[in-house]
C-alpha cells in the first residue's frame, strides 16, 4: 500500500557541507543515499513508497561528482513535487569563496572542476553551474560561519519538530554584517538608542543584564515590543494552521551585539510555551 514519503535532497557546493548534513539526517532517522544519480530518483521514491516504515523519511545527497547525470536534477524535482505521494524539500548549501578555499586546502580534496585552472575559478565555475539549482530550492543554507556542529543543529531543529508546535528559529544578526539569507521575516530594530555609544555598556552583549536593561527601559522599546509580540501571536497560529514547518525570524541590528540580542532574547522568551523555539545570536561575538 502507498504511503506518504517525505524527500530531502540535499545538494549545492562543493565543501558547503553534504557529507555533514547527510550525517546529521541519518542521526535523526533518515534513510541517507549519497550521490545518487537524479534519473534514479524516481524510481528510488516508488519503491520506497511500497516499502516499510524505514524509508518513510530518505535524504538523497545530489552533487557535480555525477558529471551529466547531475543535469536532469531540476526537472526531476519539479516532477516529484506533482506526486501526492510524496513531499519533496530541496536544501542547498553554500558558502563563500573564502571559505571553501579554506575547507578545500585543509582537506586535501579535489574539487570536482578542478582541472587546468585554479581553485579559486574552479568554485566560480559550479556556483555557475549550479544556478538553476539554487533557484529551486526550498531552503538555502549559508555555512559560511558554521562548524558541523551548528549545521546539525540547524537541521535538528528543521526536521525533528512536533506536530502541534511550529519550530521557530529566532536569530539575532548585525547588518554589516549581511541579512541572514533563509529569514522569513526581519525586524529592524536600528530606530533604539545604540549601547554600543555608552562606555560602560560597549564590552557587554545583549544577553548581559546591563545591556539588556538599557535596551528594556527605552519607551520606544515598549511600544515596539507590544507591536512585535501582537504581531507575532497573531502570525504563529496562522502559520501552523497553514501547514508551514519552519519560522526563521531575524532581528537586525548594526552590529548584532546589542540591541538585537536583547529584542531577541525578548522575542523568544515571549513565545516559548507557545512553539519550539530556540535563539542564535549569529554576530554578537565579532570583533568591530
Amino acid at each position: 500500500m502507498s504511503k506518504l514519503v517525505e524527500i530531502l535532497i540535499i545538494t549545492g557546493l562543493s565543501g558547503a557541507g553534504k557529507t555533514a548534513a547527510m550525517q546529521s539526517l541519518e542521526d535523526i532517522g533518515y534513510f541517507c543515499v549519497d550521490n545518487l544519480p537524479p534519473a534514479l530518483i524516481p524510481k528510488f521514491v516508488e519503491m520506497a513508497k511500497q516499502s516499510t516504515d524505514s524509508l518513510r523519511k530518505v535524504a538523497l545527497a545530489c552533487d557535480l561528482r555525477g558529471g551529466s547525470l547531475f543535469q536532469p536534477l531540476v526537472n526531476t524535482v519539479r516532477e516529484l513535487r506533482k506526486d501526492s505521494g510524496v513531499t519533496t524539500t530541496v536544501i542547498y548549501l553554500e558558502a563563500s569563496d573564502e571559505t571553501l578555499v579554506r575547507r578545500f586546502k585543509e582537506t586535501r580534496r579535489r574539487h570536482p572542476f578542478l582541472e587546468s585552472q585554479g581553485l579559486l575559478e574552479a568554485i566560480t565555475e559550479e556556483r555557475r553551474a549550479l544556478e538553476q539549482v539554487r533557484d529551486e530550492a526550498d531552503i538555502l543554507l549559508d555555512t559560511t560561519s558554521w562548524k558541523q556542529t551548528r549545521l546539525k543543529r540547524e537541521l535538528v531543529h528543521r526536521f525533528t519538530s512536533s506536530a502541534d508546535a511550529l519550530p521557530i528559529h529566532v536569530i539575532s544578526f548585525g547588518f554589516k554584517y549581511g541579512v541572514p539569507i533563509d529569514a522569513d521575516m526581519i525586524f529592524d530594530v536600528r530606530f533604539l538608542p545604540n549601547p554600543h555609544y555608552v562606555a560602560e555598556l560597549q564590552p557587554y552583549t545583549g544577553e548581559d543584564e546591563p545591556v539588556y536593561k538599557y535596551v528594556m527601559e527605552c519607551e520606544a522599546t515598549q511600544v515596539f515590543l507590544k507591536h512585535l509580540e501582537d504581531m507575532v501571536d497573531f502570525l504563529i497560529p496562522e502559520f501552523t494552521k497553514e501547514g508551514k514547518s519552519h519560522l526563521v525570524v531575524g532581528v537586525g541590528c548594526t552590529g548584532g551585539k546589542h540591541r538585537s540580542v536583547a529584542i531577541a532574547k525578548h522575542l523568544k522568551e515571549h513565545i516559548d510555551s507557545e512553539a519550539d523555539v530556540y535563539l542564535t545570536h549569529r554576530d554578537y561575538k565579532r570583533e568591530g
